[in-house]
């Protein structure tokens, strides 16, 4: 395996007291695979991105229980000189906002042959070089004659295809995608993820995925981990989540994606808002949103089970929920 990620717990201490971003997640993605990490804002799914990374804002912020293995090694016990050798090189992310993440004062062509010349040791001249070939890589027009253009000179998805060409610059086995199109128009957001996907495939990369939208995922994902309040409350290969949800909060996101066969309807949402992590709810933490919500769930946490074959879910009434389903709204 790639990379597993067990019983992780990540904590915030505030001034109103401690927010638990992360509860006791498990996840794990191989070589060559897809993992999507599915949920609102606020789920959890960018932070346990960034406690793999080792980039955790420490303090507010802290791991409090867990292991992090990339290919059997614990990350949690290596030191931070040790872990900044396999960010970049051996495992990379790429950020929701190209235009913050990138340097509005260097050159793209500096900012990615920076990366050879840190980690490659090559010299500026040869490391220019290959930061064109990166951005032919990523399909960058005319790369000759913008690599030294700057990052304000590139329109948002040209700017995400750089992202991308950092990320992959040194060839990792693991990439980190967190929301890579936000803000894009779907037809851009489309060319970003067939990318993606055309250079995992060409690099037998595991792939990381994060994000709140469904339909992003369809056709990219192998498996959906779908997180809410700090938990994964569902995982299952892509198709059978697609097919019957396991968990009344998955269910209520496929239903939530617009459809071209409801025309002038109106748009189906889930109730309420996802709670705060610092008063987490007792018992099941979607229970206040929940329309199948009974007694047991404002008492008891519901256990990640399992949910017939290579699937999962944290809900005492799964069954019901899969067995009831009819299909996206």
């Amino acid at each position: 395996m790639l990379l597993e990620v067990r019983d992780l717990h990540v904590e915030f201490k505030t001034r109103d007291g401690v927010a638990k971003a992360v509860n006791g997640v498990d996840y794990s993605v191989d070589e060559g695979e897809t993992l999507a990490v599915l949920g609102e804002s606020g789920s959890g799914k960018s932070v346990t991105a960034q406690a793999v990374m080792g980039i955790l804002d420490t303090p507010p912020g802290r791991i409090a229980g867990g292991e992090i293995l990339f290919k059997g090694q614990d990350l949690l016990k290596m030191k931070e000189e040790e872990r900044r050798k396999i960010r970049g090189a051996e495992m990379a992310m790429i950020f929701q906002d190209a235009l913050s993440s990138l340097n509005p004062v260097l050159s793209v062509g500096a900012q990615l042959g920076e990366m050879y010349e840190v980690h490659r040791g090559m010299s500026r001249k040869d490391a220019k070089a290959k930061a064109v070939e990166l951005m032919d890589r990523v399909k960058i027009p005319a790369a000759k004659e913008r690599v030294g253009d700057y990052p304000h000179q590139f329109s948002g998805g040209m700017r995400q295809r750089i992202m991308i060409a950092m990320a992959m610059a040194l060839e990792p086995s693991l990439i980190i995608a967190d929301e890579p199109t936000t803000a894009l128009d779907v037809t851009v957001q489309a060319q970003v993820m067939d990318l993606l996907a055309e250079l995992q495939r060409e690099l037998n990369m595991g792939l990381i995925l994060i994000t709140h939208d469904l339909g992003v995922v369809a056709d990219v994902a192998d498996k959906i981990a779908v997180m809410y309040a700090g938990r994964i409350v569902e995982s299952a290969p892509v198709h059978e989540i697609y097919a019957a949800p396991a968990h009344p909060y998955t269910r209520g996101l496929l239903d939530s994606i617009p459809r071209l066969d409801q025309k002038g309807q109106e748009l189906y949402a889930i109730k309420g808002l996802p709670p705060n992590l610092l008063a987490i709810p007792p018992g099941c933490a979607f229970n206040p949103r929940c329309p199948m919500a009974r007694a047991v769930c404002r008492t008891d946490v519901p256990p990640l089970a399992e949910a017939g074959a290579e699937r999962a879910s944290a809900c005492f009434f799964w069954k019901e929920c899969l067995g009831g389903y009819q299909g996206v709204r």
